[in-house]
């Protein structure tokens, strides 16, 4: 199976509701290792999306930054944070770093929904409303992260059995969740809050609309608020003003332009991506990618 990049590609990977699409690993295995260098710029970061498989993280050098509409964890070499089913969240690095990660289907762990593993473990894991993202305890909790950091190495090396290893070592990791959150399991889940169901709607509606001319009281209205409630809505998930989250994604979608429709012109990109003008996106994507649209074309081509 080998570790793969973890690249998201918004358009193909992740439906309008932010959800990734991209399989992981088989229908028989299912679960797909990682490893990845993140720079700071938007080809090296994951945008928001959500999955319904959990995720494991390990920083092997540098420094990793990992948002939930509630939360911000900033993880440098040597941490890990797992992230439970169907929560949103990005990651980021001001510098660069290095990971590596897993991302499972909670069956890999029960076997079936109806067995002890399922009912007694990992369906009230994936249901605790307490545990969203954590970031494991480097000395209390050194076996869960070698855990993981034994599962990717069995991935890539793909050793006769390496199956068998990896579910065993993610099921040790899973049980360390399972006894630091058993106390909240009777709790349930909780629904999503209206932040965050808000949210959702406004980054469906960028992601719909993000080639034709937008204001922040059209995005608003997709939640169906005001624009100071839609201000103070990414502000407290996403921690980025709307018209910053919308230009951000117009320049990541004409750098996949950029590469994909190599008969284009610079200015048929931008005015594809929403750019009223080939100069001001040209300004705004070197302000991302630290070079001219025709100079990124050129390098990743060549």
């Amino acid at each position: 199976m080998s570790l793969n990049q973890c690249g998201i590609n918004p358009p193909l990977d992740l439906s309008p509701q932010r959800r990734e699409l991209k399989p992981q690993g088989t229908l028989d295995f299912p679960c797909a290792g990682y490893a990845e260098r993140y720079a700071p710029d938007p080809d090296h970061s994951l945008p928001w999306h959500w999955h319904d498989e959990f995720e494991a993280i390990y920083i092997l050098s540098g420094q990793l930054t990992v948002e939930t509409p509630d939360a911000s964890y900033h993880l440098a070499q040597g941490d890990c944070i797992a992230i439970n089913t169907g929560v949103l969240h990005c990651a980021n690095t001001a510098a660069s770093c290095e990971i590596r990660s897993v991302v499972f289907s909670p069956g890999l762990i029960t076997g079936g929904k109806d067995t002890v593993f399922a009912k007694k473990y990992i369906a009230p894991l994936a249901g605790c409303r307490a545990f969203r993202a954590y970031v494991f305890d480097r000395q209390a909790e050194a076996g869960a992260i070698q855990a993981l950091v034994d599962a990717c190495d069995a991935l890539a090396a793909e050793a006769a059995g390496y199956e068998f290893v990896v579910r065993a070592r993610l099921s040790a990791l899973c049980m360390a969740l399972c006894r630091r959150f058993a106390p909240d399991f009777a709790a349930g889940r909780a629904r999503p809050n209206q932040d965050e169901e808000r949210i959702q709607r406004m980054l469906t509606f960028i992601q719909e609309h993000y080639d034709r001319p937008l204001t922040l009281a059209g995005i608003a209205r997709a939640a169906g608020i005001g624009e100071r409630e839609c201000l103070r809505c990414f502000g407290k998930t996403i921690h980025v003003p709307p018209m910053q989250y919308l230009l951000k994604y117009r320049v990541m979608q004409a750098a996949d332009a950029l590469l994909a429709r190599p008969a284009d012109s610079i200015a048929q990109i931008a005015a594809g991506c929403g750019f009223d003008n080939p100069s001001n996106f040209s300004q705004q994507f070197r302000r991302f990618y630290g070079c001219s649209p025709r100079e990124y074309r050129t390098r990743k081509r060549g």
